[in-house]
């Protein structure tokens, strides 16, 4: 009797906090593939394939994704991913998304796992930009027609996780530690092992586990007071207090100071941490048959697991490669009746408009396209993009190839091959320019005082000129 084939999982975001945990502890049951975009990354787990992948290249996507059964995504994007980069994470978040759904609809999988943030209940107040971003992110991966179970949890307590690593470097670091007004805020902590185990039970039960679940301890508090009980089982005497800052930048700079972490993490972190997150509809768990283990057990696992491993994270990240990139993700509004390659047409029409008697757009009968500054008789070709059809299957997506011009520095790196893209997002409510790779043939310095500053404006005038075409009904392209 044949045995039946393991379940092969690709993991986007493996060698990140909860990406290296769910690699260890799924490789025991399923064929794991952990993608990472730097190799140096790569771990040597018992029963995991590693893949290089850059989920900001859809073709890298495709290729990583070929062969596997289910994805489980696990990336968030708050660090910035190139030298220079323009854009909210916001909007990096969804097109890295966008990409991993896209790809594993063309490669047939079968399942989508997410981990996002609790969406708060009863308030009025807008969402912060991170649990807005999980939010559009949960979206997108549902958008492309693999069924996506989606698991929502606050803080994920787990030895080495980044969230809790903040609060446990402010205990230990602080004896008085002043609370600002999201200390009173509510929260509901997941156990790291709990959310692994609900995600080999969904893994092995698919059909039955689409949809979105609320993962959390028995417990809620507040952020307060998982601080005071922190510091207790570490045996620490801490004095809080309260003060009436509301997450303002003295705090989240006051944050940076005290724990070494990134403005880029903190920022959003204690923006959401105004809303009580809290789990109501934790169905999966009971499904799954998980005891109600206490916060504090939780807690105290987590901080004798780091005692015994040291606290310095378990992936040491590298210095970034040598050459000098440049990324770009711009959110731009799709008026009703418009496509993607309708958007990318539109530019390039109107560019030479707004810079009209000096700049000059030309496209030939392969949409390949010259940017040139001309003046009487004289040119002086600033950009090449060449059209790519192969990557421009559909109306939704089109891609240019950055192949020449004088604003380009040529560097032989044909697996990173700069570009120019469009692509519709989000139910075709928006469309992204996004460009990728790009190496200016400027310096550095000068590039992000001049040509970087000018691409935002011109990005923000052609979202004005979309807006005000949507609102007029004029629609063409």
């Amino acid at each position: 009797m044949d045995t039946p084939r393991k379940t092969t999982l690709a993991i986007a975001g493996a060698t990140g906090y909860i990406g290296l945990a769910a690699c260890r502890y799924l490789a025991e049951r399923f064929r794991v593939i952990g993608l990472t975009r730097r190799p140096n990354h790569m771990l040597d787990i018992p029963g995991v394939e590693w893949r290089t992948c850059d989920l900001f290249s859809y073709l890298e996507c495709e290729r990583a994704l070929e062969g596997a059964d289910a994805g489980l995504y696990l990336v968030h994007s708050m660090i910035p991913s190139a030298r220079l980069t323009q854009g909210t994470f916001q909007d990096m978040d969804l097109i890295l998304a966008d990409n991993f759904a896209r790809a594993a609809r063309v490669q047939g999988l079968r399942q989508l796992l997410y981990l996002g943030g609790l969406v708060p209940g009863g308030t009025d107040e807008p969402l912060s930009r991170h649990l807005a971003s999980r939010l559009e992110v949960e979206r997108t991966l549902g958008s492309r027609g693999v069924p996506l179970t989606a698991l929502r949890a606050s803080i994920v307590v787990g030895a080495h996780g980044s969230s809790f690593s903040i609060f446990r470097t402010l205990v230990r670091r602080l004896r008085v530690i002043p609370c600002p007004r999201w200390g009173r805020s509510l929260t509901q902590p997941a156990a790291l092992r709990d959310v692994l185990e609900l995600f080999r039970y969904c893994l092995e039960h698919p059909e039955a586990t689409a949809g979105t679940f609320d993962v959390g301890c028995p417990e809620v508090l507040s952020y307060r007071e998982l601080l005071e009980h922190t510091a207790g089982l570490m045996g620490l005497r801490r004095r809080f207090f309260d003060v009436p800052l509301r997450g303002s930048i003295l705090c989240k700079l006051w944050l940076c100071t005290v724990t070494g972490a990134p403005m880029a993490l903190v920022g959003p972190l204690v923006e959401s941490m105004r809303f009580p997150m809290i789990a109501r509809d934790r169905r999966l768990q009971a499904w799954c048959g998980l005891p109600d283990t206490s916060l504090g057990v939780v807690l105290k696992e987590a901080l004798e697991e780091e005692g015994a491993s040291g606290t310095p994270s378990p992936v040491a990240h590298p210095a970034e490669p040598p050459h000098y990139d440049v990324r770009s993700v711009q959110r731009l509004p799709l008026p009703p009746e418009y496509t993607a390659r309708s958007v990318a047409d539109q530019y390039i029409r109107w560019l030479p408009w707004l810079f009209r008697w000096i700049l000059r757009c030309e496209e030939d009968a392969e949409r390949n396209v010259r940017v040139s500054v001309a003046l009487f008789h004289w040119r002086w070709t600033l950009l090449e993009l060449t059209f790519r059809p192969d990557r421009s299957p559909g109306d939704d997506r089109q891609v240019y190839f950055i192949t020449g011009g004088a604003l380009v520095r040529k560097v032989d790196l044909p697996s990173r091959r700069p570009r120019l893209e469009f692509r519709e997002v989000l139910d075709r409510s928006a469309v992204l320019m996004a460009i990728h790779d790009y190496r200016p043939s400027l310096p550095p310095w000068l590039y992000a005082w001049t040509q970087a500053k000018a691409h935002v404006l011109v990005t923000r005038r052609f979202g004005q000129h979309l807006r005000a075409m949507s609102k007029a009904g004029r629609f063409r392209g």
